[in-house]
């Protein structure tokens, strides 16, 4: 087989050689592969009679469905860039996206979650340069067309496959670029090192606009042929179900997941046992307290595999399917990657030392998507700085320590840019300042906490008041995860002898 297109090859592999086999299962409707095969050429069709070419940004709007899985497949076989949106932004968010990958088309769920703000979006003036609002599941884009479909020209390896944004500490969110060769490549060493094969029934109630749900489910799915067992959204009683009732074998989540399962178990103590037939949980997208690894292998036998990513670098570390799952940790280098701790000059740092985690991948972004200075400036000879600071242990082993600038939040799975959350908050009228900081939380990794200097005035609100105030002026222009859940009023912030806010002198 020829370099060019091997990847996408690999990628589509099921939807022929496994023609018969469930690909998908909803609750009253499953999918063969076959089925997928035939439902995702008819939407490349149709996407290539309105003129969409290969190389051209579709952005995708739309809840864990299997109308947003047969997109993702119908672009990844044309070559056109999948440009998932969280369908929880608000309009600066979501139009930021728009503009920004210079999408051609989007595809959206009346009705669904964020359709109203997209709607709001395209009444605005000027509205968003697309040429097609498309309703997805509703349009001939999803249903098979008349006649054999012409067959696209197979994408290169190199290509870029998906679009992701993501936060970054400058507030802005910037498009990774991710090509076919890193989504295979990646991917296949990751799943191969957990032992996936075709008889796997993934649950999966991920959103499918990470590369969590994205890359390593949808995408892992399709290259050993798995069944994806999709949940429109998280439900603990509905994941023992799936255990007990419906073949599973694998649960990927995310730490608060687990909490919502424990919790669960508390009030229904029969349900772990469901959980016990599972082959593998993995977690990854924020740190796993040892305490609930402990609780949950208590419970139901099983030793959570945390793992570490990005969506710049896809999925770098990884505790081992045999052998020791350490809590606490990320594990080691997956096969194809390297990683290397350093410290602020970019020397080598001995084992046990703090520094910050640098990371070769198989999976490395192409580039931030119009941002070649952002892009070089994450280099570093071949390597990628992550911002995370990391320890490697003696063995290998690798720990999260958080992120080298406090202005990266992590809650509930999701990356939050406090600067972004600052800028929002400072439109206040009441705001004079406020700084932005994550404050650790059992259930969400951390919660957003705003450190808030009030214009002067006679009546001075509570901090609870205050918060109802705030979160409703933010509901206008962020996504609910990213508001702040608790607000803290201060006389001063801390700040150094150049004006630098300094977030560690906070009060805890």
């Amino acid at each position: 087989m020829s370099e060019t297109g091997h990847s996408v090859a690999r990628l589509l592999d099921a939807l022929v050689s496994r023609a018969s086999h469930p690909a998908l299962k909803v609750p009253g409707r499953s999918y063969t592969f076959g089925e997928l095969d035939a439902l995702s050429r008819a939407h490349a069709n149709h996407l290539s009679r309105l003129g969409v070419a290969s190389g051209d940004r579709v952005a995708v709007l739309a809840p864990t469905c299997p109308d947003a899985i047969i997109a993702f497949v119908g672009h990844l076989r044309s070559g056109v860039i999948h440009v998932p949106i969280n369908t929880r932004y608000r309009s600066e968010e979501m139009r930021h996206i728009l503009e920004d990958s210079g999408a051609c088309a989007v595809l959206y769920q009346r009705g669904g979650e964020g359709s109203a703000v997209l709607e709001e979006i395209r009444s605005t003036s000027p509205p968003p340069a697309l040429k097609h609002w498309l309703e997805i599941g509703q349009t001939p884009a999803l249903e098979p067309g008349p006649g054999p479909p012409a067959e696209p020209s197979r994408p290169s390896d190199g290509q870029a496959a998906v679009l992701i944004y993501t936060s970054g500490t400058t507030g802005k969110s910037k498009g990774v670029a991710l090509a076919y060769r890193a989504l295979a490549e990646n991917t296949l060493s990751v799943t191969r090192l957990w032992r996936a094969t075709s008889e796997d029934r993934l649950v999966l109630p991920l959103p499918l606009f990470h590369v969590h749900g994205l890359c390593l489910g949808i995408t892992g799915a399709l290259l050993h042929g798995s069944t994806i067992l999709l949940e429109p959204r998280f439900d603990a009683s509905r994941v023992v179900d799936a255990f007990a009732g419906a073949g599973a074998t694998v649960f990927m989540g995310v730490p608060t997941m687990y909490v919502r399962l424990l919790e669960h178990f508390d009030a229904h103590p029969e349900a772990a046992a469901a959980l016990g037939r599972a082959r593998l949980f993995t977690s990854g997208s924020a740190p796993l307290p040892a305490s609930d690894f402990a609780l949950f292998r208590e419970k139901t036998g099983h030793a959570i595999l945390e793992r570490y990513g990005m969506s710049e670098t896809l999925f770098t570390l990884s505790n081992p399917y045999e052998g020791e799952r350490r809590p606490g940790t990320v594990g080691l280098p997956v096969p194809g990657c390297a990683a290397r701790i350093v410290d602020e000059q970019g020397r080598d740092l001995p084992d046990g030392e703090l520094g910050e985690l640098f990371v070769e991948s198989n999976g490395l972004m192409n580039g931030y998507w119009g941002r070649e200075a952002d892009t070089a400036a994450c280099f570093h000879d071949g390597w990628f700085a992550t911002g995370d600071m990391a320890r490697r242990e003696s063995d290998g082993y690798f720990t999260i320590a958080g992120r080298k600038s406090v202005d990266f939040i992590k809650s509930g799975g999701f990356k939050i840019s406090a600067r972004e959350v600052e800028d929002v908050l400072r439109r206040h009228p009441r705001i004079r300042d406020v700084a932005v900081v994550g404050a650790p939380d059992r259930t969400w990794g951390q919660r957003i906490v705003a450190a808030v200097v009030l214009e002067a005035s006679d009546a001075r609100p509570s901090p609870e008041d205050l918060l109802e105030e705030l979160s409703d002026f933010c509901a206008r222009s962020l996504a609910d995860y990213k508001r702040p859940r608790e607000v803290r009023i201060l006389d001063e912030l801390p700040r150094n002898a150049l004006g630098k806010v300094q977030k560690h002198r906070l009060p805890d």
